[in-house]
């Protein structure tokens, strides 16, 4: 597997940071972010045991490269 670190919350503290990955093996995303544990927000959400969810900021979808205009994962 070859993760690759698209981006980093410019905004965010040191450590304390949303990142996004992409895997060329699985041609998928791996988003790092905070967990939700407000069970008021939770329960407005059908999740599956084997899922989570996390917050992820509105300002970190430029990472996605089909949102900007790089040219894929790769050049990241």
């Amino acid at each position: 597997m070859a993760l690759h670190k698209l981006g980093k919350d410019p905004e965010s503290p040191v450590n304390n940071s949303p990142t996004l990955y992409y895997d060329d093996e699985t041609d998928t995303y791996l988003v790092q972010s905070w967990k939700v544990t407000d069970p008021q927000r939770l329960a407005e959400l059908d999740i599956p045991d084997h899922e989570t969810v996390v917050e992820w900021p509105k300002r970190m979808m430029q990472f996605f490269p089909e949102v900007s205009s790089d040219a894929g994962p790769e050049q990241v």
